[in-house]
């Protein structure tokens, strides 16, 4: 019997239909790439400092010395949450006394900010921050949003398959879009941080659930060579271009809710690409609706201009099709044997520390000097070579040393920062940006080099539990980031750190370059140094495995 690829092989690799499919799935990912990232910009935090009030009696030049100062990064700045004591001031300057002359102001008690902030509008006109004053005592809030946004991230990863293999592709895809847009809108609304935050849980969950459908969708609707450019390249290298656009959006709009609008646009535009993505044929065939899957194949052989057989989907071959046999897997099946179970340990803390490593990066931006906006385009545009360089390498190089290597040198040029002195900036601004090419390169190649570990009936399972493993390093990736309000150079020192290590872990894994793709337990490579001396229970009479499609997520 023919598999589907066989079977609608007519319909060619890259003709209009598979171009046009190729690019409007790739184009609807590009919301995904600034929304993932906006709390950049919507939680700015602006430079600082107690406010004064008007109404207090003070002389000019006490006024100009009402707020404590301190060493920043060699730098002399005022303090951000305590001021000197509003009442001892007043009577100073009711005396005529002159502060640094006649009163010893390391002396003078300090007290909070009782009257509020003063913001700086040189970079943010308004940010979540200024306007529900999340500064000082409250400083925990940004992180715990951003933190929570990927908590939503991490939900709709586990939906979304389900939702799709039941709804359909095209209509979780669509739906998730309208969540991911309408939500975002709701927050332009938001009276207070808890509603705002909310919201930004939901917006998290239809965000990454829109990414995953609009995968599983072209690598179901396109052949396998494009297939793979798909997975590897075009969703990525559109999120990169949509995580580029959002310095762009928020240059030109300083506001958060104007900011917040703009970035629902793009999502209302995708509306009508309804009514040009198909559903996907083999969820159609799956569900017995095979005149729907002949209609989208019959219209795609007259876009890309081959003439179709009279009856594509044989209903004999549709029985062997949408029947496999099918052998239940549970995910302690990862850790059945102890071999499996330290490949599986390994994948685990691998994904989780780049994923840290890659999203503290993204997340860190607005702490480099210089232009936050400029910043953060470097660290989108950046993306764009390390995915091309990342497809090269695996298409020629062995998996354990491309990933091993570019993990190397993505965490130690993040630890030679501290190194750097403090006027060279621009230094120090190109290392962050090689260690984030590292770490992205190392991170897209993830996908496919755990899918070649693992045999055929555990492969999607194994792919999911790991990309889970990676949101959990996203959720904790912010405080790595809050760290460096404490020590600037804290996070790289800790990232960098992380990342040479789980690189030298890496060359401790079997290599899968070159080899065939396991079908069963006793197929899968052995770890170096490993000897297993322990059989699988149950390992005979599983050579039958179904064909699994294999997703980023």
């Amino acid at each position: 019997m023919r598999d589907y690829d066989e079977v609608t092989a007519f319909l060619g690799e890259w003709g209009p239909f598979q171009r046009l499919i190729f690019f409007l799935l790739s184009a609807s990912i590009i919301p995904n790439g600034f929304n993932s990232m906006s709390i950049v910009f919507l939680a700015g935090i602006p430079e600082h400092h107690c406010r004064v009030p008007d109404s207090a009696n003070l002389s000019s030049e006490w006024r100009n010395h009402s707020i404590p100062m301190q060493m920043q990064n060699g730098q002399e700045v005022p303090r951000k949450c305590r001021r000197y004591q509003l009442v001892a001031l007043t009577n100073f300057s009711a005396m005529g006394l002159v502060p640094g002359r006649d009163v010893n102001l390391s002396q003078v008690e300090l007290e909070p900010c009782l009257d509020g902030w003063e913001y700086s509008q040189d970079t943010y006109l308004s940010t979540i921050i200024t306007e529900w004053n999340i500064v000082c005592d409250e400083d925990w809030k940004p992180p715990l949003t951003t933190s929570l946004f990927f908590l939503g991230v991490l939900m709709g990863s586990f939906i979304s398959g389900q939702l799709s293999d039941r709804f359909g592709r095209k209509n979780i895809l669509f739906g998730t879009m309208a969540v991911q847009t309408g939500f975002s809108f709701l927050q332009i609304f938001s009276i207070n941080w808890e509603m705002f935050t909310v919201l930004f849980v939901i917006v998290g969950m239809g965000q990454i659930s829109n990414y995953v459908v609009a995968f599983i969708l072209g690598t179901e609707i396109l052949g396998k060579s494009v297939r793979i450019i798909f997975s590897t390249l075009g969703v990525c290298i559109f999120f990169a271009i949509g995580y580029m656009l959002l310095p762009l959006f928020a240059y030109f709009i300083r506001d958060w809710r104007m900011l917040l609008l703009a970035l629902t646009v793009p999502g209302v535009l995708c509306v009508p690409l309804w009514w040009v993505i198909p559903e996907s044929p083999r969820w159609l065939l799956s569900q017995g609706r095979i005149g729907e899957a002949e209609d989208i194949i019959q219209k795609a052989a007259k876009m890309n201009n081959v003439t179709a057989p009279v009856i594509v989907f044989d209903p004999l071959e549709l029985q062997e099709l949408t029947s496999p046999k099918q052998q239940k897997v549970f995910i302690l099946d990862l850790f059945r044997t102890r071999h499996i179970a330290i490949i599986t340990i390994m994948s685990l803390m691998l994904w989780m520390l780049v994923s840290v490593g890659y999203f503290g990066l993204s997340l860190n931006t607005p702490n480099l000097h210089g232009d936050v906006y400029l910043n953060c385009f470097l660290s989108a545009a950046i993306e764009v070579p390390a995915y091309v360089i990342a497809w090269l390498l695996l298409r020629k190089l062995p998996r354990r040393y491309t990933i091993a290597g570019t993990l190397f040198l993505g965490g130690g040029v993040l630890l030679f920062i501290q190194l750097v002195p403090i006027e060279y900036h621009f230094l120090s601004i190109a290392l962050v940006m090689l260690g984030k090419f590292g770490i992205t390169s190392a991170f897209s190649m993830l996908y496919v080099f755990t899918a070649e570990l693992y045999p055929t009936l555990v492969r999607n399972m194994a792919v999911g539990a790991t990309s889970m493993s990676s949101r959990v390093g996203s959720i904790i990736a912010p405080y790595f980031v809050y760290l460096g309000a404490y020590d600037q150079i804290l996070p790289y020192i800790l990232m960098g750190s992380l990342t040479v290590l789980i690189g030298i872990v890496t060359l401790l894994f079997p290599e899968s370059f070159g080899m065939a793709l396991p079908e069963t337990f006793e197929q899968m490579q052995k770890i170096k140094g490993f000897r297993s001396r322990t059989k699988s229970r149950n390992s005979t009479g599983r050579e039958e495995n179904p064909k699994v499609i294999i997703t980023a997520f």
